[in-house]
């Protein structure tokens, strides 16, 4: 391992050798990269070795379009964005992608500064893992993968209207789910503080 890490000792060096096929190179890549795109592929797909499939599948696209990489802007980014649009592809296929129009609006607004204050990254994405399919696809790609909404209803097939409401929709959902953690939240403070008595 640390061989293989000495050979690329810079990103342009990785890609030159991807490019020309090197299985060392792409073994390094897979190893440097992997859990990173895999948080991608969770993100869409929330079943780990079906996402684990898109990933092995999106690392085989990376391979056979090395070349397309022309060295402008960030490498991670140019996977990131292969990654995506293999878990796209695969939801697509799969018709995981369901948009719906008549979910209800927010019923409370949580209070932002607990959830500031207690919520960890983990939990946030946890919490927008159990959106619904379509609400948490336009969700990651608006907010986490800064897609616009044009770009975004061209990916999915629908209006960039559509997608506007799916994220205004998921942000409403998340407030709810949110406001329902912070009441059980001080609900189990209560019940602490009743039993210190």
């Amino acid at each position: 391992m640390v061989k293989i890490l000495q050979l690329f000792t810079s990103e342009a060096q990785l890609v030159k050798s991807l490019q020309k096929g090197d299985a060392k190179a792409q073994r390094h890549l897979y190893e440097k990269y992997s859990a990173r795109l895999l948080a991608v592929c969770v993100r869409y797909i929330n079943d780990r070795m079906e996402a684990e499939d898109v990933l092995i599948e999106g690392f085989m696209k990376i391979f056979d379009r090395i070349d397309q990489f022309k060295g402008e802007g960030s490498f991670e980014g140019w996977m990131r964005r292969l990654m995506t649009n293999e878990a796209l592809m695969y939801l697509r296929t799969k018709r995981h992608i369901e948009v719906d129009i008549d979910a209800p609006e927010a019923q409370h607004l949580p209070n932002y500064e607990w959830a500031d204050a207690t919520l960890e990254v983990d939990d946030l994405m946890a919490v927008i893992a159990k959106l619904p399919t379509g609400y948490r696809t336009v969700f990651n790609l608006y907010a986490i993968e800064g897609y616009s909404h044009a770009e975004i209803a061209e990916q999915l097939g629908i209006t960039e209207s559509t997608s506007k409401s799916q994220l205004h929709r998921a942000r409403a959902l998340l407030q709810d789910m949110i406001k329902e953690m912070e009441n059980l939240n001080q609900t189990a403070e209560a019940v602490k503080s009743l039993k210190g008595k």
